[in-house]
């Protein structure tokens, strides 16, 4: 089968180079039974290669199944993956088969893998190096033949560094890479998944097609497009549907966008190529550093504030002359008050006595806290929850159960 013939059947469109390399690697790899691991952003349609892959094996009449590694809780993965036996753990009423014994002789998609609780990669090692397993709560070895495809929007080579994700899976799982590109990197392809979407909007809502003006398509080009083609496919259903006018113009179109794009929560910075860069195994690490360094900014602004209450002029001089009061509050002494924490009266016609408090550095009262407000926020939508704290869905399970967080 040709690479159109493939395009036409998956409802894969564009010609950029990239597109098309992804798509003849993945049906040179098809007939095999090699691992393959698919890199891309979310939204750029890595399942639909897994399906390519599949449907073009020998294993095309067997079952396929995918599985989104984040959206499975971390203490009930095992179980989902290699099955278990009645007793082993609470709720476990009776046996159950997990995915490779369901699977078997078939394909099975593994989305997200870079979510994979380390101790689950390990047992996925074992079955892709030897083809076994065992059942959470058994000491039998059992046999399983799939082949497995894997995918992440991570950078799984980064996570072997930091300890997130084991270096021999990486490789095992490596044997074959696809890169998907993302949409903003094939923008000759823009206009034309656009007008497939809208075509296709058109005949489900019985209405003419949107059709853009050139500088619409400028427009449609010139974005960043995050969300990939899942985002594309959402613009043109809006667009269809909420269009009074079916030409679009530019100005049009922007209504439609957002203005911004943007990261909900704070991440540390890259630094130059070649530099040494600390790596945060995980979230609280970063929080540690950002309390902390928050901590010291309110503790210095606490100590100018006081020096300038015993000598207000000292203000003055510095308003006028624009120049920094830092550096010459470091050269003065600090007011007893503030190095022994006592109370400390100033002549002050407004403010008659201030004893400094000691604010709680609780790491896990603030994340606690940070969650409580993103599952209030979200009225109890877990996913929609994780996505604003920058965290998996499977990572806030994890959480809500250590802090005993009632939804």
């Amino acid at each position: 089968m040709d690479q159109q013939a493939i395009k036409n059947r998956f409802g894969i469109i564009g010609n950029s180079p990239g597109l098309v390399h992804a798509l003849d690697v993945a049906i040179q790899v098809a007939n095999t039974d090699l691992s393959v691991l698919i890199n891309g952003e979310s939204g750029v349609g890595k399942e639909v290669f897994s399906h390519i892959i599949h449907s073009l094996s020998a294993r095309k009449h067997n079952p396929f199944i995918a599985v989104n590694c984040g959206a499975i809780p971390e203490g009930t993965i095992d179980s989902e993956l290699f099955g278990h036996e009645k007793g082993s753990f609470t709720g476990a009423v009776e046996s159950r088969k997990g995915y490779f014994e369901t699977v078997n002789s078939g394909t099975i998609f593994l989305d997200e893998i870079g979510e994979l609780p380390l101790g689950t990669q390990a047992r996925l090692l074992r079955v892709l190096e030897a083809g076994e397993y065992i059942r959470v709560g058994s000491s039998k070895v059992q046999k399983t033949d799939v082949r497995v495809i894997a995918a992440s929007n991570k950078d799984l080579l980064e996570y072997t560094h930091s300890g997130r994700f084991r270096e021999d899976l990486y490789y095992r799982l490596n044997t074959v890479p696809i890169r998907v590109p993302a949409l903003r990197d094939r923008k000759e392809d823009i206009p034309l998944l656009f007008r497939k979407f809208a075509v296709d909007f058109a005949e489900r809502y019985k209405a003419p097609p949107v059709q853009l003006t050139d500088d619409a398509r400028e427009v449609l080009v010139s974005y960043p497009w995050p969300g990939n083609v899942r985002e594309l496919k959402n613009i043109a259903e809006q667009v269809s549907v909420l269009s009074k006018d079916k030409s679009v113009n530019g100005d049009q179109l922007r209504k439609f966008l957002p203005l911004t794009n943007f990261n909900r929560l704070p991440v540390l910075a890259h630094q130059q190529q070649g530099s040494n860069q600390k790596e945060f195994a995980n979230e609280r690490e970063i929080l540690y550093k950002l309390f902390f360094d928050v901590k010291k900014d309110v503790t210095e602004l606490k100590r100018m504030f006081f020096e300038v209450l015993q000598n207000p002029s000292a203000m003055n001089d510095h308003h006028f002359r624009n120049e920094p009061m830092l550096n010459d509050f470091r050269e003065e002494p600090r007011p007893a008050a503030i190095t022994t924490g006592q109370p400390m009266v100033l002549n002050n016609n407004n403010i008659d006595e201030h004893q400094e408090v000691e604010e709680s550095l609780s790491i896990m009262d603030a994340e606690k806290d940070l969650i409580i407000k993103a599952l209030k926020k979200h009225r109890g939508k877990r996913r929609d929850a994780s996505g604003d704290l920058g965290i998996s869905e499977r990572t806030l399970y994890r959480k809500l159960k250590e802090y005993n967080i009632s939804e």
